[in-house]
């Protein structure tokens, strides 16, 4: 009895410590009109770009301010891979990535069903092959573990409502040292012509990770206005 009664306390006292555990985590409070009121690590959550975007995420001047072509470089994606755009918005960086990846795939992950279907409108108008739209939730990416050897995430993690349980998701689908590539706007640069709380330093970017439990790699520090971070899953 005794016994009995000893195990249910333990459980109950590591189910409280648990759901603290995550209370904790995430800060309430108010701050950049630009963000939500919600704060992870000491970083505010910004607001998330919906469809409404799309016509920023398409803009001709993309190439020229962000130069796509040299951040498609940097990954050195090969024939036969598994790669997952995470936030694939309208499929800017899936399409170019599909015509990388010769038989393998590019899994279009976003959490909002109107870009998964701008994605199959545009696969289907453009003729794409070797792309799969996924829609997502908050806190998962709804891919299988252990299948993705790269995932490219393009100024959007900053966005993620939960950034820590999204992290652990990702790690999750990746093969064992899957490379998780974060592509965001330099918070250490105040000529970057973006709003503060739509970039992201280094340093926030590397603890961020690390607590998911991603080792940093490197900075592929090339880019005109953003970092290229690489992490691998330990």
């Amino acid at each position: 009895m005794h016994l009995i009664k000893a195990t249910l306390l333990s459980t109950l006292f590591l189910t409280v410590s648990f759901c603290t555990i995550g209370q904790d985590r995430y800060k309430i409070r108010a701050g950049d009109p630009n963000g939500i009121n919600k704060w992870y690590m000491g970083r505010q959550i910004a607001h998330v770009m919906s469809h409404f975007g799309i016509d920023w995420l398409e803009r001709e001047e993309r190439e020229m301010e962000e130069n796509t072509s040299l951040l498609l470089k940097n990954l050195a994606v090969k024939p036969g891979m598994v790669v997952a755009d995470i936030g694939a918005g309208s499929g800017y960086h899936s399409a170019l990535l599909s015509k990388m990846v010769g038989t393998g795939k590019v899994f279009a992950v976003d959490v909002e069903p109107e870009m998964i279907a701008y994605l199959n409108a545009r696969i289907k108008q453009e003729k794409l092959s070797r792309i799969v739209p996924v829609l997502s939730t908050e806190q998962k990416v709804s891919l299988p573990e252990n299948t993705i050897d790269m995932m490219l995430l393009v100024d959007v993690y900053h966005e993620f409502s939960f950034p820590y349980e999204m992290a652990l998701s990702m790690r999750a689908a990746l093969k064992p040292g899957g490379k998780l590539v974060l592509v965001e706007f330099r918070a250490e640069d105040p000529t970057v012509p973006i709003k503060t709380i739509h970039k992201m330093s280094e340093a926030q970017a590397i603890k961020e990770f690390k607590a998911a439990g991603f080792a940093f790699d490197k900075n592929i520090d090339n880019l005109p206005w953003q970092h290229c971070m690489v992490f691998t899953k330990q």
